[in-house]
């Protein structure tokens, strides 16, 4: 059934932004926005299916929120995202080789 409403793949992008993942709450939207802010990693969210109407008036998208990233930047932000969800430390200043 999701295929009838556009819910079985990502939101429609262009050829120069590649799919980098699909959360399904807030938190974790917010979560996501803040590491690629921090690493200047431009982003795109689209909300699947109608879920942009129903955010707007339940607050929140039980359909999913689509993040996109330009398709030169997507290994490094697969990378960083892998390291949010093993709950590895995200540290943007690679100079310091581990020093604190």
């Amino acid at each position: 059934m999701d295929h009838l409403f556009g819910l079985d793949k990502p939101a429609s992008h262009d050829e120069y932004t590649a799919h980098l993942t699909t959360v399904h709450d807030n938190v974790e939207l917010s979560i996501l926005r803040s590491i690629l802010e921090g690493e200047e990693i431009p982003y795109r969210v689209r909300e699947r299916g109608s879920g942009g109407v129903v955010k707007v008036i339940a607050g929140y998208s039980m359909y999913g929120s689509d993040i996109f990233v330009p398709a030169e930047l997507l290994e490094k932000a697969t990378e960083l995202l892998d390291a949010y969800r093993n709950g590895e430390v995200i540290d943007g200043d690679d100079d310091t080789d581990g020093e604190v």
